[in-house]
């Protein structure tokens, strides 16, 4: 080195030192925000802050955030006296569970986290990098929509981050946290995503708020009666999850990740656990009556045959007829879909169809086995179903299994009849593997029915018409529904004991785990809607 670049950086060093130490103080000014009183506000509301919300996120100290200096450049109803640093948004990656992860979020504090030009250049800059890095994207939702003052240039940002959401569908898990109000507009970003998280009393997603609606239609209502957590979770289906705080909102967020692989090129991240594969689920002939008109709760099924007992209910407040939930298998993510008993006896109708379909073709898009759990009478009848398109509603159940390439495996517990039987992934319909209880009744409807219609005319003109319906009833039984009339025509696989059905489960899920399936050469299905 000689004597002028010696001096040269001795120069140099003091100010390089206060530059640093200047944007020390820049960058914890804008984590701060620019006003005290705006974090107690949002304190006040039992709402954390957008850095407070990603810290609960990541993995402690893992969190990059990137563009925090950026400013809008719009002018105009007082806007160019006001230009925050970060606009209104953070934007970043960091670790879940040791995987990455990418993230933005809103802050509130910052023109009411609303939308402008150089918000949505962000948040299309994170989900630009998301898909790039093949990693999934987490939205913490907490803005006012567009920015007003803004004008076009603002919706032209969510059209942005929509056409992005779309072009990331199925390729990496999208996961959008609501933690404020979502309106208009913006309630059809998180309704493009995979999964929907909400936090009641402080969350609420709607087209149009209660001041429209009631100038409108005259109906008065609440903003939480409107768009909140429960109305979603139950009556909607917008939302699969609602929770009573963030934090604990926050830590399911994590959970689920653990549960989905990083995008759709890689598999869902095992891992080995205590639970032996072998083990015997002898708690299963208890749990579920051999009459197939007794009710019972389908959980409890799940829970003896998942890992430790630990599964993850999605849209478990909705459509509660039919249950599908995340769980583990030797250690392996499986997609469980299953009738529910203990509500309208497992039946499927509209919104049921909707739910597993939508589960169904999650869980194919990001290589998740699926098991079904078949106890179902049939599709619910009805004046109501039927013209409100149960035909259509129940054809997305039906596709969305026949374009499933994922390893399949379907087990009859009790009764699957007619139409429904074969939508619940029937072997007719590509399940790779199809099992069954010995108390199973695989048929085209209960033998009271059947006996019903084929002998209709004999039992009418019998003198003891009771007696020829018990007969006929019991002689339908004995012909086509004894427990191993499908497996004699190769129907079913194998008829097993409840006690064998974790071990043949992950057996056979071990050997499907290589499947390739040929897909034909196409843009793309037309999705029954």
């Amino acid at each position: 080195m000689t004597i002028l670049d010696d001096l040269t950086v001795t120069q140099a060093a003091p100010d390089l030192r206060r530059a640093a130490a200047e944007l020390r103080r820049l960058k914890e000014e804008v984590s701060r925000g620019p006003d005290p009183r705006a974090t107690e506000r949002q304190h006040a509301k039992n709402k954390l802050t957008a850095h407070e919300r990603l810290d609960l996120l990541f993995d402690e100290g893992t969190f990059t955030e990137i563009e925090p200096l950026r400013r809008h450049r719009a002018v105009g109803f007082g806007l160019e006296d006001r230009k925050p640093h970060g606009d209104g948004v953070v934007i970043g990656w960091g670790l879940v569970h040791g995987r990455t992860v990418f993230a933005y979020a809103h802050d509130f504090r910052v023109f009411a986290g609303a939308l402008g030009e150089a918000h949505a250049a962000k948040v299309h800059k994170v989900m630009d990098l998301a898909e790039a890095a093949g990693a999934p994207l987490v939205s913490l939702n907490d803005g006012a929509g567009a920015r007003i003052q803004e004008g076009v240039t603002a919706l032209a940002g969510y059209g942005g981050i929509f056409r992005r959401n779309v072009a990331s569908s199925g390729v990496i898990p999208q996961i959008s946290v609501m933690l404020g109000p979502c309106a208009g507009g913006a309630a059809y970003s998180p309704a493009l995503t995979d999964f929907v998280f909400m936090v009641r009393e402080t969350a609420q997603m709607f087209i149009t708020g209660p001041d429209v609606v009631q100038a409108v239609t005259g109906e008065k209502i609440t903003h939480n009666g409107l768009g909140g957590a429960d109305v979603h979770a139950t009556t909607s289906g917008v939302c699969q999850f609602a929770y009573d705080d963030e934090a604990e909102c926050l830590e399911d967020v994590r959970f689920l990740l653990s549960l989905l692989p990083s995008n759709n090129r890689e598999m869902p991240p095992a891992v080995r656990g205590d639970d032996p594969a072998d083990r015997r689920t002898d708690a299963l002939a208890d749990l579920v009556p051999a009459d197939p008109g007794r009710s019972y709760d389908i959980r409890g099924v799940i829970g003896e045959i998942a890992d430790d007992g630990e599964f993850f209910e999605v849209h478990e407040a909705w459509a509660r007829n039919v249950v599908c939930a995340l769980t583990r298998l030797d250690g392996h993510p499986v997609g469980i879909v299953a009738n529910q008993p203990a509500s309208l006896a497992g039946v499927l109708d509209i919104h049921a169809s909707e739910k597993a379909a939508r589960f169904v073709s999650t869980c194919d898009a990001f290589n998740i086995p699926l098991v079904t759990l078949v106890d179902v009478p049939g599709f619910l009848p009805g004046v109501d179903q039927e013209h409100n398109g149960i035909i259509r509603h129940g054809a997305k159940l039906l596709y969305a299994y026949c374009n499933a390439t994922v390893p399949r495996i379907s087990l009859v517990l009790r009764k699957a009849y007619g139409g429904a039987y074969i939508v619940m992934d029937s072997r007719s319909i590509g399940a790779d593997l199809s099992f069954a209880w010995p108390t199973n009744e695989i048929a085209v409807m209960g033998a009271e029915g059947a006996a019903n219609v084929i002998f209709r005319r004999e039992i009418a003109a019998s003198d003891d018409p009771e007696a020829t319906r018990a007969q006929r009833i019991q002689e339908y039984k004995t012909e086509l529904m004894h427990p191993y009339y499908a497996a004699e025509r190769g129907l079913v696989d194998d008829v097993i004991e409840p006690a064998e059905t974790r071990r043949v489960l992950i057996r056979s899920l071990a050997m499907l785990r290589a499947k390739k399936a040929e897909v034909p050469a196409r843009k793309h299905g037309n999705v029954p809607t």
